[in-house]
């Protein structure tokens, strides 16, 4: 038996016993034709027995009808459980989950500062850490599923059906452009070049660029050459020169022709990207061919494998190495977050933030819960659970009240006495 029920049961008992108590001190006494202490007995038993019913009548008229009569305002509980549960869900709203009170307590709190101390800890990381790799692991079981499969791989294809390729290529390169980033880019370009140009491979490939040339559009003219592989290798050079300065020309001259050009050929690009149907369905075209190449899905699909496998091999061993970068990370969280108060600062104003955004619809919706909960209780269980809840202590009303009824009694019947 629940603990709660054998409390209340022996409560009651002890409180009827005192009332039946009571009412046969009042017989007893009443038999004696009130002489002498009994007179006093017989007071303090009515007065007592008076207190015990109408105690015992107001605890029970909380709970149900008294004797199965329906006396108009008992079996409160039951009859207003809905609006019980109306006034508690507006109560812990308005009181517990109201937005002031919220903020408060978070600030009281300071959860950033908590939650700092909380990931330096190492038994904390390291738990923190064991919990997400089960996850993946287990997620990855999940995903290795091939209804899954066939999910995750109907959804991409569709992403990327869907997706616009040439407009999204067209909004990034406009991004690049703006504030002619686009021209470090070009910088960059030709650094990377004039550097690959200075080295001696780049200057051998020219080399034998230039013999073949004149191997092949002039023949004659290289047969009199003389050491041509001399005359080859200085040629590679001074192209390369050439080349080198010219490069060292347009870096130096933000007005250069062949950066207006550049410009002019990336604007116009864009624009086409946005706008020329036939260089959007020729990209279009690219992105199908691709996305549809057997080959390319292979090679997704093995290297997706293989990156399973390794993760799956690697989650399971007591010293993962994904385990050790996931626990670093936490801990590296939680000290920075413990080293820079502005750190700290923003995420309890975001947290605030969150709580005056979201607070009215959270705790509407729990208001809402805890009404359609309680209203779908069945009235005589909802009773039930509230009187193994207080019901105990309510039996202490009755208790007292037949003590305290006794004693009025007493009071009065010395008044009266005096009086006469």
């Amino acid at each position: 038996m629940d603990y709660r029920k054998r409390i209340l049961i022996r409560n009651k008992a002890i409180a009827t016993g005192l009332m039946i108590g009571a009412a046969l001190l009042f017989v007893v006494a009443r038999s004696q034709k009130g002489h002498g202490a009994w007179e006093w007995l017989a007071a303090f038993a009515e007065a007592a027995m008076v207190g015990a019913l109408a105690d015992w009548f107001a605890v029970v008229a909380l709970f149900r009808h008294p004797l199965g009569i329906p006396i108009p305002h008992t079996a409160i509980i039951k009859s207003k459980k809905d609006v019980i549960a109306g006034n508690l869900a507006d109560f812990i709203r308005d009181k517990f989950l109201a937005s002031d009170t919220l903020i408060a307590k978070l600030r009281e709190y300071n959860p950033a500062e908590h939650l700092a101390v909380y990931l330096m800890s190492k038994d904390n990381s390291t738990g923190l850490a064991k919990g997400l790799t089960r996850l993946c692991s287990d997620s990855l079981d999940f995903i290795d599923d091939e209804r899954v499969q066939q999910l995750l791989r109907a959804a991409l294809s569709n992403r990327i059906e869907n997706f616009d390729l040439s407009s999204s290529a067209g909004a990034m390169l406009e991004t690049l452009r703006k504030d002619n980033r686009h021209q470090i880019v070009l910088d960059d370009l030709l650094r990377r070049f004039a550097a690959w140009l200075a080295t001696a491979e780049a200057q051998a490939r020219l080399a034998t660029a230039i013999d073949n040339m004149c191997t092949k559009e002039y023949p004659l003219l290289s047969a009199f050459i003389p050491n041509r592989e001399s005359f080859s290798k200085g040629a590679g050079e001074k192209v390369a020169s050439r080349i080198n300065a010219f490069i060292q020309e347009v870096n130096a001259d933000p007005l250069h022709e062949v950066r207006y050009k550049f410009d002019t050929a990336v604007t116009g690009f864009i624009a086409r990207l946005k706008s020329d149907p036939e260089l959007r369905t020729k990209v279009e075209a690219i992105k199908r061919e691709v996305v549809h190449t057997q080959s390319i899905a292979d090679y997704a699909q093995n290297l997706a494998g293989d990156l399973k496998s390794w993760l799956s091999s690697d989650l399971r061993q007591p010293e993962s190495k994904v385990q050790e970068k996931i626990t670093a990370a936490i801990a590296g969280l939680g000290a920075t977050l413990s080293r820079e108060p502005g750190l700290k600062e923003s995420l309890n104003e975001h947290l605030e933030a969150l709580v005056i955004k979201y607070g009215d619809t959270l705790r509407t919706a729990i208001a809402g819960h805890i009404t359609s909960t309680v209203q779908q209780w069945e009235n005589d269980d909802y009773a039930s659970e509230i009187e193994l809840s207080i019901g105990s202590d309510l039996q202490f009303i009755r208790m007292n009240g037949t003590l305290v009824g006794g004693v009025i009694g007493l009071l009065l019947h010395a008044i009266s006495l005096l009086l006469a």
